[in-house]
């Protein structure tokens, strides 16, 4: 139960940090957020708190926010239609678009004119006498009993400076790389941080370091003779020694002694049943979890440029059910393993949604950096049929790679 338990938590989280990047800084900037959803589909769990609802949707494989202006508005009044009112002090609180029956206490007016991102004013006829009224900047559509928050012009996306929008979206992916940091460093300072000092960490019951007389801790200043500096010095002569006898002068407790063993074959690679040293020093920690978070980005980075150049084919990369299977044997080797993985997936989210490509986080910057370049942004409804394409493209993708993972793992 808990490897299940765990597959459900680290998706969770990545895609939790990852939109939570976008969120604080949308927020920042002065963006209304109306939703902030883990996964995709219908609705599992709602609750919304300030401006923003919070959403938890059924199919696991992502999330969003929903900022104002990014969608066209769901609700529109026409003049000459019929809305009902509702006047808080000097300003419409509330506009019922329909159902007005339902509302008695609201006053029905026949709207002449009505803006609600700039002017925020209502024009009409009410009772035979013709009105204006100011509309609250936070005040509520209602139609089909749902509440709509209205946005103004400069509560929306498009109002913001170049810099701002940019920094919403990059956000995101920089989020899963400042988690990816934080777990590692979790992990370091729970299970400790390897080090590459020459000397013996936990040894295996019945290897040949401990049929040897060795201990952990001990300082290794010799093998044959070659003196060791670095623990991969030490891995570098016993590796090409199988089945070797090795003399090693050691060092415990500020004394010498001079022991002898016999390597073990493994595969033609010497093994003595040793562990890589271990240190707990928070200033290590760090320095791990921030040397280990640029090597899985300078990884990742060369396996897509391999992927691109057709030196990986697709039929090699992992979709949700692959990805599940390895978080699955990452549970089974640990929790010290699992954040491990975790922070890797987590680098990996962050590049993949970096790419320029239609519908992720880098295609919607790629269209900022053009319209920098133009002056002008690019006609919303040409960007937003490219991202629709780009998002079909994208899903058809997942099913093919999803489908290539289900025979892989269980044909």
């Amino acid at each position: 139960m808990f490897k299940v338990i765990a597959i459900i938590i680290v998706f969770g989280v990545l895609v939790f940090f990852h939109e939570l990047g976008h969120l604080l800084l949308a927020k920042r900037a002065g963006i209304l957020c109306r939703e902030f959803a883990i996964g995709m589909g219908p609705k599992l769990f709602s609750i919304k708190k300030g401006e923003t609802t919070y959403t938890l949707r059924l199919l696991p494989i992502g999330g969003f926010v929903r900022m104002a202006g990014e969608d066209p508005e769901v609700v529109k009044i026409n003049p000459g239609q019929e809305v009902g009112i509702i006047v808080e002090g000097d300003k419409v609180s509330k506009i019922i678009v329909d159902q007005l029956q339902s509302y008695p206490q609201a006053e029905v007016v026949t709207v002449e004119k009505i803006d609600l991102e700039q002017e925020l004013i209502l024009e009409g006829n009410l009772a035979g006498e013709y009105k204006t009224w100011k509309i609250d900047p936070a005040a509520y559509l209602i139609n089909q009993g749902q509440e709509f928050q209205i946005a103004p012009w400069n509560r929306q996306f498009g109002s913001k400076t170049l810099g701002q929008r940019a920094a919403a979206i990059f956000a995101g992916p920089a989020a899963n790389f400042i988690l990816a940091f934080v777990l590692l460093l979790i992990m370091g300072l729970s299970y400790g941080t390897p080090t590459n000092e020459p000397i013996l960490g936990k040894l295996s019951e019945d290897g040949p370091a401990q049929a040897a007389g060795l201990a952990q801790g001990d300082r290794i200043l010799s093998i044959d003779g070659k003196e060791m500096h670095s623990w991969e010095e030490i891995v570098a002569i016993v590796s090409q020694a199988p089945d070797q006898e090795l003399e090693l002068i050691i060092e415990r407790e500020h004394e010498q002694a001079t022991l002898t063993l016999t390597t073990d074959n493994m595969e033609n690679v010497g093994k003595i049943g040793v562990y890589q040293p271990i240190s707990k020093d928070p200033t290590k920690s760090v320095k791990f979890a921030g040397d280990t978070t640029w090597e899985f980005s300078t990884m990742l980075f060369k396996g897509l440029g391999m992927l691109f150049t057709g030196k990986v084919s697709l039929d090699e990369l992992s979709g949700p059910v692959g990805i599940s299977k390895f978080t699955y044997e990452a549970a089974e080797q640990g929790v010290g393993f699992l954040l491990q993985w975790a922070a890797l997936l987590s680098i990996n989210l962050g590049i993949v949604n970096l790419l320029p490509l239609p519908a992720l986080d880098g295609g919607r910057l790629v269209f900022l950096l053009l319209e920098g370049l133009r002056g002008r942004p690019i006609d919303p409804q040409k960007e937003g049929m490219v991202h629709f394409l780009g998002f079909a493209f994208l899903m058809l993708l997942i099913l093919v790679i999803t489908w290539n993972d289900i025979q892989r793992f269980f044909f």
